[in-house]
């Protein structure tokens, strides 16, 4: 053999071996899943006329979801969620003409959205290119059951961001946080305290934040592919 087969021969070996020309074919030993369910817990705070303040106050939460995969970019979600809110008159920054009041209600949060992954998401074994880790946001629309001085249900619109991590070949961690704005001002069992009826959909409206990390599991099979697109 000489000089020059030897050089075409080796620089072959060495492009046949390397991982990042291996990694495409690497994509066929693992399927597509297109299910996720888990669960996840943190806090949520109430934020309205008793309080002001993301971190004030803030409760335990807790979900369950499940999410049916689009393609390694985009998701639909269900999550159903479980919190308390609680608040109180702070005289001393605001004045209400009104008794003293405060108030510790139960709250559960169902609602479906969508999330986009800003990189496909996936272990790089099941479709090419894809990132362990990889951020994304979220917009959905879900319904509040509010308990306490008037329980009802009201629908609010959650908008969120966050990160997400492939823990293993179907284990996946979110960290997020997400702000619910409702379409009521009851949520803290009292409308307006000065009385004055609001025209707007989301005008002096209350809301509640969620701070949450979420453990999922992958299910239902798609297939073995090696030749996937590029999303």
């Amino acid at each position: 053999m000489d000089e020059k087969r030897w050089w075409i021969v080796t620089v072959l070996t060495i492009l046949m071996t390397c991982p990042w020309v291996a990694g495409p074919a690497l994509a066929q030993e693992e399927p597509e899943y297109r299910l996720e369910i888990g669960a996840g817990a943190g806090g949520a705070t109430y934020l309205g006329d008793f309080n002001g303040k993301l971190t004030s106050k803030m409760q335990p939460w807790g979900c369950v979801m499940a999410k049916y995969k689009l393609n390694p970019r985009m998701a639909l979600g269900l999550t159903i969620g479980f919190t308390k809110i609680k608040g109180a008159w702070d005289k001393g920054s605001t004045w209400y003409p009104m008794e003293d009041y405060s108030f510790n209600h139960s709250l559960t949060d169902a609602g479906i959205r969508y999330e986009y992954n800003f990189w496909a998401f996936g272990t790089g074994r099941e479709y090419r290119g894809a990132k362990r880790l990889t951020p994304f946001i979220s917009l959905g629309l879900g319904a509040t059951f509010y308990g306490g001085n008037e329980s009802g249900v009201t629908a609010n619109i959650p908008l969120g961001a966050g990160i997400k991590y492939k823990a293993g070949t179907r284990l996946n961690l979110a960290a997020e946080i997400r702000m619910h704005l409702a379409m009521s001002d009851k949520l803290d069992g009292i409308g307006d305290p000065y009385g004055i009826k609001s025209n707007g959909l989301l005008k002096n409206t209350d809301s509640y934040s969620v701070v949450q990390i979420a453990l999922t599991y992958d299910l239902w099979a798609k297939c073995k592919t090696c030749n996937n697109d590029r999303y």
